[in-house]
């Protein structure tokens, strides 16, 4: 039973469960939205408000602290030069969990976990990414043609 415990075990020991919580911080810091299942979101969040609320004082110490707890260390310059300063007037209230369905292999409920005011960083994210798939698939298809026209030759060559 567990009866007044304050936190979710998410079916891990002790050093499992805070190496979980400490990058699934660190990828939410560095990417502004990450897909999860609800509970690890919901276990996440009081790590994430209190990052950002270390990053919105701003001194040193606050930084070593931030520093300790993250994984590396362009998510603390992140964390105070990008995110912190967002929510500069802000008290508490820095994420947005949005359900999102359930997972085809095992059918665990998922959902969305987001810095407020990422939207902007998401979408051209994804333009970009759009962009580079493109790319890819237009070398592929060249690749291919020139792939294609080589055994034409060869094939002629052969007769």
């Amino acid at each position: 039973m567990r009866h007044r415990l304050a936190t979710k075990r998410l079916g891990r020991n002790t050093e499992h469960r805070r190496a979980l919580l400490r990058n699934l911080v660190t990828s939410l810091i560095m990417e502004e939205r990450i897909h999860t299942t609800p509970t690890k979101a919901k276990a996440m969040r009081p790590h994430v408000e209190k990052m950002i609320t270390l990053g919105k004082r701003g001194d040193f110490n606050a930084r070593r602290l931030a520093a300790s707890y993250l994984m590396t260390p362009e998510s603390v310059t992140r964390l105070f030069n990008t995110v912190a300063p967002r929510f500069g007037d802000r008290n508490g209230g820095y994420l947005r969990i949005v359900r999102t369905g359930f997972r085809k292999g095992d059918g665990a409920e998922t959902a969305f976990i987001e810095l407020l005011g990422s939207e902007k960083f998401v979408e051209a994210k994804q333009v970009k990414s759009a962009e580079d798939r493109a790319k890819r698939a237009e070398e592929i298809r060249k690749a291919m043609e020139e792939s294609g026209a080589q055994g034409a030759d060869e094939g002629k060559d052969a007769k």
